[in-house]
Order: C-alpha cells, then structure tokens, then sequence
C-alpha cells in the first residue's frame, strides 16, 4: 500500500554490519546468521539487496572496523549506499536507487537498533514506503553505562512500537526472518 506510485517492488536493506558497529553487539551471531539468510532468500526470489555502510570519525573508510562483517558479502551488482547519518535516506543515493528499482517496500536489518535501523524505518515510512522491520535481524550494543536499557529490552520495545505504527496509505509490520514475504 506504498503511497509511491509504479513502485510495487520490495527491496531487502542491509544497514550497518559493519565490524565496528555490530562487533559487540547483543546476539550479534544469531542476528548476522538471520540476516544472511535473508540475503540469500532475496537473491533467489530477484529482490533487490542494497548494503548501507555508515562512515564517520569512528569508522573510516577503508579501515577494518568500517568494513562489512565476513560473513556477508556484496555482491558486484547490488547497491552500496555510502552514509554519514543515522537515517540511511537522508543526505545519501538510496532514495534513487530504490526509485530507479522501482521499490515501494523496504525490509530493514541490520545494526544499530537506537540509532539507525530506528532513524531508517522512520525515514522510510515518512517518505512513503511501506516499512517491515525484521524482529529477529536487527540488534545493537549494550549502551546502559549512558543510561540506556539493555539491548535486549532496546530491540523488544523497538520491535513493540513498529508493530503498532501506523500512518496514512502506509504500512509498517514486525516479522521475524523466517516469515518474511518479499513479494
């Protein structure tokens, strides 16, 4: 029900699994192994598979933190979205690659749950996508020195408020990997 026109394609987003970023994360394993699956599903079914790749002071380009995790590997001819903030649409190509892929729907993965798989599913569904966070593929680290809630309770209440979230000709789900439908 996107509220995109001629955009009825659903894309699979890779956000973050950068070393730097999910190296310390909570079921960092589980969620890495999820989320490769979903990559591969996605690459069976011909569904777009866009990687985001976050830089800044912390994670330079070309340095070993800002490098995707072993276990997953981009393919050649899917989309690398370079970005600098938490919202992977904002000040980044991915809005024109998934307008030039004809992409209504987003799947969102990835890492940090707080701070850019929060940023990204907002960003989606207020520019009109149509936005299903994967419940089990997405995690974050354990920030409770600063104040913040365990990261287990981080994703299940992130998980809780999309599962509710609603806005006009758009829709926003929760799903676990295992269930998700690309098309």
């Amino acid at each position: 029900m996107t509220t995109l026109e001629g955009r009825a394609g659903t894309a699979l987003l890779v956000i973050d699994v950068q070393n730097g970023v999910i190296g310390g994360a909570h079921r960092r394993d589980e969620v890495v192994a999820a989320i490769r699956s979903l990559v591969d599903r996605a690459r069976d079914e011909d569904v777009p598979v866009v990687w985001i790749q976050h830089s800044d002071e912390n994670l330079t380009p070309g340095s070993e933190e800002w490098e995707y995790v072993p276990e997953l590997t981009r393919s050649d001819t899917e989309a690398l979205v370079p970005k600098s903030y938490a919202d992977a649409f904002e000040d980044s190509t991915l809005e024109s690659v998934l307008a030039d892929a004809g992409v209504g729907r987003i799947v969102v993965t990835g890492s940090q749950t707080d701070e850019c798989i929060r940023s990204t599913i907002h960003g989606g569904v207020v520019r009109g996508y149509d936005v299903t966070l994967v419940g089990d593929a997405h995690t974050t680290e354990d920030l409770t020195e600063w104040g913040a809630p365990p990261p287990d309770l981080v994703i299940a209440h992130t998980n809780l408020y999309w599962s509710n979230h609603r806005a006009p000709g758009r829709t926003a789900e929760v799903v676990d990997a295992a269930e998700v439908a690309f098309r």
